[in-house]
């Protein structure tokens, strides 16, 4: 799979009813992300980490996995993102999914989504899991909520170091490729 851009009207979108399709813009493209969009990508992971609604993300840490991050470009501005996590053979994690908020209900979480499973299935992967506090977002996408202990030990090595960890209240989704 090329980590090239992906014009948003290329996408094969899921079945939606029309008043939760919003049009995005068909000048967002969706690239993997480089070096130079670290300091973007933690701007707008902090935004909703400052609320509790997502982790938050060091500089470091989006440094060190800057590989497994896509990004949504508005006229080369950063302005979404996402991350697909490797942890075994056939299971990869879709985590640090945010949207600026200037573009929110445009479509754009519904696009780097999509091209995160391309890319897991690209990968070969089977299932794609993720954490979330909004499921019904998930399940559009086919992610089926399941009990935190029914993922590998290996997914809590992220967990046992939050600061959330004995008060997580985020649900489990996992989809079948």
């Amino acid at each position: 799979m090329s980590r090239e851009p992906l014009k948003m009207q290329d996408a094969t979108l899921p079945e939606f009813s029309s008043q939760e399709q919003p049009q995005a813009s068909p000048e967002f493209a969706i690239r993997g992300a480089r070096l130079s969009d670290a300091a973007a990508i933690q701007s707008i992971i902090e935004t909703y980490a400052r609320q509790r609604l997502m982790l938050p993300r060091s500089l470091m840490q989006i440094y060190e996995n800057v590989r497994d991050y896509w990004v949504a470009l508005d006229d080369g501005k950063v302005v979404g993102v996402g991350a697909l996590h490797c942890f075994w053979e056939d299971l990869v994690e879709l985590r640090a999914l945010a949207v600026a908020p200037a573009y929110k209900d445009l479509g754009l979480g519904r696009e780097i989504v999509l091209r995160l499973i391309e890319e897991a299935r690209a990968m070969g992967a089977s299932k794609v899991f993720a954490f979330t506090y909004i499921p019904q977002f998930f399940s559009k996408f086919g992610f089926e909520q399941v009990p935190h202990h029914s993922l590998p030990l290996k997914v809590w090595k992220d967990c046992i170091n939050c600061s959330y960890f004995n008060n997580c209240n985020e649900i489990a989704m996992i989809k079948r490729l």
